[in-house]
């Protein structure tokens, strides 16, 4: 038997659908400690965060070259993960 595939993107067809590129997303820029949702835009493959973040309420801790560092709770522990201002939006 072949190996399944179990990718990044794998199970996601319904939640990285319908995905376009906006310059006025990526030219948007946020404050330290701005809280933003994470909305995941499969047009844009780079500083794409992983999809079990899709919908989660973050925080901005700051700016790192053209991402930003945003931490989140994952349960009752806190995570950081690296997102470009493509895959937020503002609360």
């Amino acid at each position: 038997m072949v190996k399944r595939s179990s990718g990044m993107r794998v199970k996601t067809r319904n939640k990285l659908k319908d995905g376009r590129f906006s310059i006025a997303e990526a030219l948007q820029e946020f404050k330290i400690d701005e809280k933003v949702i994470i909305t995941i835009n499969p047009a844009v493959h780079k500083g794409m965060p992983h999809p079990r973040f899709q919908g989660k309420f973050a925080t901005v801790l700051e700016k790192r070259g053209r991402a930003f560092v945003i931490e989140i709770k994952d349960g009752n522990k806190a995570k950081q993960l690296i997102a470009k201002p493509e895959h937020l939006t503002r609360n």
